[in-house]
């Protein structure tokens, strides 16, 4: 039975549109197959609500999503890979991703969603920039992200970070370069063990 069609969810984790890592993103899509399906959701133009954890101890959520946050997690759930454009901020991810992934925390307490168990074998991507030139400065953004995917039992596809990334640095064509390569044949095409090293193309295959 040939594989479902892929869809590709790309989070933009930016406050303002147009910056350097949505040019990566824009980048890594342009290489995907024609027809191939794409969601693009700026989070900053379908703001989520404050977070808070309305789940009692041992309890479960009975309560139905509405609003930008049914838009997001539909599109999350409807996507095979999940791609997080976000510039790094205080050596993470920016505020606005960190409150969709604790919105998956909300999700995987509503039995009536199956979060979690749709959520497993989905593929994650990472694409970050940022001003420093240190591109080591970039890896708690991508284990967040590496472990958040672990933890669901999805699979992860690899990064691209640009130390330096303004657009205008010299070294931004290189990672527009390795943004275009970001989607092809490489570990999001095979099952992952938990204690297996995960390849980043931010580097060429080492973890940063």
């Amino acid at each position: 039975m040939p594989d479902a069609p892929r869809r590709y969810l790309f989070v933009m984790g930016s406050a303002r549109s147009g910056g350097s890592s949505e040019t990566l993103a824009r980048a890594a899509a342009a290489s995907l197959p024609p027809g191939t399906a794409q969601d693009w959701k700026p989070l900053h133009e379908s703001p989520l609500p404050a977070f808070h954890d309305a789940v009692p101890a041992g309890g479960s959520l009975d309560r139905t999503p509405e609003g930008h946050e049914r838009v997001l997690l539909d599109a999350t759930l409807r996507a095979t890979d999940l791609v997080v454009v976000s510039p790094l901020y205080w050596y993470s991810v920016s505020a606005s991703v960190k409150l969709y992934l604790d919105y998956w925390g909300l999700w995987m307490q509503a039995p009536a969603i199956g979060f979690r168990p749709r959520m497993r074998g989905k593929v994650m991507w990472a694409i970050t920039a940022f001003g420093g030139r240190d591109e080591s400065s970039a890896g708690p953004l991508l284990e967040t992200l590496r472990r958040s995917a672990e933890y669901l039992d999805m699979r992860w596809g690899g990064a691209v970070v640009a130390p330096g990334g303004t657009g205008t640095g010299s070294g931004f064509p290189e990672a527009q370069a390795r943004a275009r390569h970001l989607f092809g044949p490489g570990p999001a095409d095979r099952p992952r063990h938990r204690s297996e090293p995960v390849e980043s193309a931010a580097d060429g295959g080492s973890r940063p």
